[in-house]
């Protein structure tokens, strides 16, 4: 969602800042809020970009508990299985 937001901010950033519309709609100046909306959209690529990389990068633990239970004998078991996603 990040790195979609970025984009659509940073277009509509641009439409606002470098087209010619009526800069004084209401009082606002549309060149110095599309300047903004453009720099929102790059902190939002950037940020986006920051959490993707580390989504890719991250190792996962699970833990399996079995218990056997035959005749009396009872066996209790953990393993812990330490996989990483290089793949993503």
């Amino acid at each position: 969602m990040g790195i979609g937001l970025g984009i659509f901010l940073m277009v509509v950033g641009a439409i606002l800042s470098f087209t010619r519309l009526d800069n004084q709609i209401a009082g606002t100046n549309l060149d110095v809020v599309g300047y903004i909306l453009m720099a929102g959209g790059l902190l939002a690529l950037i940020f986006g970009t920051i959490q993707n990389r580390q989504r890719t990068h991250t190792s996962h633990t699970s833990v399996v508990e079995r218990r056997n239970i035959d005749e009396g004998n009872v066996e209790h078991r953990v393993v812990e299985e330490r996989r990483t996603d290089d793949n993503l």
